[in-house]
This record gives structure tokens, C-alpha cells and sequence, in this order.
């Protein structure tokens, strides 16, 4: 798909031989928005790793479009807030690819942060330490980083857990003006399945193979909820991963036959 932004062909990510996303194959529309869903444990966060390059695939590959920039924002509870860093240095840090880390900023460098910051509600925030923000505020500081990298892709994993619904409100208001405004591709993992239906125009659902994607109110379907249901209670922890054409094999969990778009 010439439009594509990302592209996965027959892609199996996991840990230690292990499969956490099984033969996933299809393409993430350049401009679209798209929540990734599924219980826990279904291989979400392992396919945000797995675009970033965090994680090499077992099997198959993920192509990310040659050039653009990328911006990847995990779950909180993947970073030390305890380092002695203040909310300016921390958005700052989205500087860091197009500037380096020991290039001086520039007046318009600072700026860009003075508007990020303010963009996302933390006027007046930039010398507090992130070690006293509330989870809140500390999602609304790494949105501003976001902002910074100016990023043509843009990955959010789990960006509305534990957070008030003000803030959710604000933030999911800022991924619609990427998406709609300024044309990003933005894919977001999301537990919330009403938000998924009010705010996201294509969803994913995976329960370690997908399972379906497509427009999200038939993704999320009473049947295809289900189906997801029944592949997360079967799956076998400790089952291998297969090499592509073994989908029949019995390895104690059920495969993909191919996942695209409709």
C-alpha cells in the first residue's frame, strides 16, 4: 500500500521465544488514527515495541515508511520519576533528535517548549520538578515532549490509565487535532472501549493474533469481543512460536490467518 506508514508481513513479536503478537499482517494508513485494544496481556505494548524497534521480530518484519519521524510514548509506570529532572528539562528531552543531547538550545528551541507546555495546560510549570506532579500532570508534560518532536508517526501506549477525566478529555482533544488538523498518524493502545468508539475511527483488536481491525464500531462487536474473550483464556503461556505456514500445528494456541484492513 503506497500510503502506508507502517507495514507488518506476517509479523510475530515476543520475549525468550515466546510469541506476544502472532502473524499480524496488514498496513497503518499514513494519516489515520487507530486504538490498539485487547485484555491485558495481549500483546499491545509488545506491538508499540515492536514499530519503535525496540524488539526484533521472530518472524515476518515491520516497516515503518523510510524518513519520517517518530514519536514513542510508553506507559507511565515504565519511567523513574525519580530522576532529579525538572518539567522543562523533561520536554526539552523531545529536542534531542533533531538537536542532540550537548547542542545548546536556541531562543526558538525554548519557545517550541514555552508553546508545548502551554499547549497542554502547564503554563507556569517549567521549573517543577516531575517528582511532584500529579499522574496528570505528568501525562500532560509528556504530551508536551511530544509535541516538540514534531513527529509525522506518533505511538501512545496506555496515555489515559490513571488519570482524571479532565485530562483525558484534553488530551484526547490534542491526538484528534494531530489526526485531524494536522494529518499525523497516530496509533494509541486504549482499555476504555466507549472512548475507542466515540473518539477513534479505526481500531485494532488483538488477543496475541489479531483478532480484527477495520472501522472500530464493527471491530468492536459483541461477536469479535468474544472471539478475543476465547483466544486470551485458551492461549498457552509457554507454547513456541511457529514458523510461518505452521498455523495448523497444535501448539496449544490458535493462529491468524491474515489481519488487514476492510
Amino acid at each position: 500500500m503506497s500510503n502506508a506508514a507502517v507495514t507488518f508481513s506476517d509479523l510475530t513479536l515476543g520475549y525468550h521465544g515466546h510469541p506476544a503478537v502472532h502473524h499480524l499482517t496488514g498496513s497503518i494508513r499514513s494519516g489515520s488514527l487507530t486504538a490498539v485494544v485487547g485484555a491485558n496481556g495481549s500483546g499491545k505494548s509488545t506491538l508499540m515495541k515492536g514499530i519503535v524497534g525496540m524488539l526484533s521480530p521472530l518472524t515476518g518484519r515491520c516497516t515503518v515508511v523510510s524518513g519520517i519521524r517518530v514519536a514513542y510514548l510508553p506507559q507511565q509506570s515504565e519511567l523513574d520519576r525519580s530522576f532529579p529532572a525538572r518539567v522543562i528539562d523533561l520536554v526539552s528531552l523531545g529536542l534531542w533528535p533533531r538537536r542532540g543531547l550537548i547542542q545548546r538550545h536556541t531562543p526558538k528551541d525554548r519557545e517550541l517548549v514555552s508553546e508545548a507546555l502551554s499547549a497542554v495546560g502547564l503554563e507556569g510549570f517549567e521549573t517543577r520538578s516531575i517528582d511532584s506532579l500529579s499522574g496528570g500532570q505528568m501525562q500532560r508534560a509528556l504530551f508536551a515532549r511530544v509535541l516538540v518532536q514534531d513527529a509525522e508517526l506518533i505511538l501512545l501506549d496506555e496515555p489515559f490509565n490513571a488519570i482524571d477525566a479532565r485530562t483525558v478529555t484534553d488530551l484526547v482533544d490534542l491526538i484528534k487535532r494531530w489526526h485531524s488538523d494536522e494529518g499525523r498518524t497516530v496509533l494509541v493502545v486504549v482499555h476504555d472501549l466507549d472512548l475507542v468508539r466515540e473518539h477513534f475511527p479505526e481500531a485494532l483488536l488483538l488477543a496475541r493474533r489479531p483478532v480484527a481491525w477495520g472501522e472500530a464500531t464493527k471491530v468492536l462487536d459483541p461477536e469479535n469481543l468474544l472471539k478475543a474473550r476465547q483466544f486470551n483464556e485458551a492461549w498457552d503461556e509457554d507454547a513456541p512460536w511457529c514458523a510461518p505456514g505452521q498455523e495448523n500445528t497444535d501448539h496449544g494456541h490458535q493462529h491468524s490467518v491474515v489481519a488487514g484492513r476492510r
